[in-house]
């Protein structure tokens, strides 16, 4: 099982019919005998870190828990962009410091929001895009992006007037910048990646 993690903050249900449609046994739930109880977690959002981090509340220290303890964890857009250290959106945040990095704004000159689908290309052995080659167009809709200086993290990037990580990879944690759930069969290949990865698991 699943668990997507609902706290207050967007696209949950989008994420959930799609790992459903996947054919994955998944529930909505920040419960934490739901959480035990998981093989995988993945951790939704839309908007903005300041409000995001406030609404997780003491659930933080949950997700910390479960990275620590080697169960897989996919964080989606701002689910991914909690994964690092600190966000810089109306002032500077402190996140869940999963990966070494902090989000900063795309750079002026540039559209703003960086909205559409764009190229990313596949890091080697980044095991959410088995299956789909070197690279793949995704969809995005963000103005914030994350600079990763983890030395333990795979990255996948994109261009767009400035080199953007798309998705990330460290141990157990995985992150995408982009909606799988909104990015056709690819994005259905990179959850059922992840299923597999839950189910690999000892």
């Amino acid at each position: 099982m699943i668990v997507v993690m609902d706290y207050g903050v967007g696209n949950v249900k989008s994420v959930t019919n799609a790992v459903k449609y996947i054919g994955c046994d998944v529930k909505v739930s920040c419960e934490p005998e739901d959480i035990a109880a998981a093989d995988g977690i993945i951790l939704p959002g839309v908007g903005a870190c300041g409000y995001a981090m406030e609404a997780i509340g003491d659930l933080a220290d949950t997700i910390r828990q479960i990275a620590a303890s080697g169960k897989p964890l996919l964080g989606i857009c701002l689910g991914y962009q909690l994964l690092f250290d600190e966000n810089h959106e109306h002032g500077i945040h402190k996140c869940l410091g999963l990966i070494s990095g902090k989000v900063i704004p795309i750079p002026p000159g540039l559209t703003i929001p960086h909205m559409g689908w764009n190229l990313v290309e596949f890091e080697d052995d980044m095991r959410l895009f088995e299956g789909l080659g070197k690279a793949r167009y995704f969809p995005f809709a963000h103005s914030y992006y994350a600079e990763i200086s983890d030395p333990l993290a795979k990255v996948a990037y994109t261009e767009y007037g400035v080199k953007i990580s798309a998705s990330v990879q460290k141990g157990n944690i995985y992150g995408c910048q982009f909606h799988p759930e909104k990015s056709g069969n690819d994005g259905l290949q990179i959850l059922k990646n992840f299923e597999n990865i839950c189910k690999s698991k000892p």
